[in-house]
């Protein structure tokens, strides 16, 4: 068996401390509580077996990160190719992240415009504005160019704006019918 440069008492401080962080992001990114615990605990797991890999005199946060969205990638795709096969059933009513994380209706009609965003723009506005990464880190943890990062922000940002003015617009019009 491979030995670890972490002892278990590290590890399970890691855990503790990090834990919160990677489960917004799986949530955020999957929709689902269950999906993930699972990415989450999987993330833990394989950052305890690739430990040896980790750059000490670099953050830590960083590469958690990078291991949690490649394992939110790999289990999207992985779902979708599961439904398409019918060995996984389309889940109708599901929870959506705005019911299980945030509780004011502003904050719910913005998650729910946030979640027409397209991956690729969720993600970076996610890591941005959510995890706190600045934009040189986010594009790092990507791997895109800083210039790709800008452009997915001000894209989501831009996407965001029009929709909420729409959503406005269609709110004023219905409550003027009453």
């Amino acid at each position: 068996m491979k030995e670890y440069l972490i002892s278990e008492e590290q590890s399970r401080a890691w855990f503790e401390e990090h834990s919160p962080y990677v489960y917004g992001i799986a949530l955020m990114m999957t929709k689902s509580a269950m999906l993930a615990d699972d990415i989450t605990q999987e993330t833990f797991l394989r950052a305890y077996r690739k430990f040896h890999l980790y750059d000490p005199t670099k953050p830590l946060r960083p590469w958690l990160y990078r291991i949690t969205l490649n394992m939110v990638r790999s289990t999207l795709r992985k779902q979708r190719w599961l439904t398409f096969f019918g060995q996984l059933p389309v889940e109708a009513g599901t929870d959506s992240v705005e019911d299980l994380v945030l509780k004011s209706e502003s904050e719910h009609e913005l998650w729910q415009v946030v979640n027409r965003l397209s991956s690729k723009r969720r993600e970076v506005l996610i890591l941005v504005y959510y995890v706190g990464l600045s934009l040189q880190e986010t594009a790092s943890l990507l791997n895109i160019r800083l210039g790709t990062c800008k452009s997915r922000l001000h894209a989501a940002l831009e996407q965001l704006r029009n929709d909420d003015a729409e959503s406005y617009q269609l709110t004023s019009i219905k409550e003027g019918l009453k």
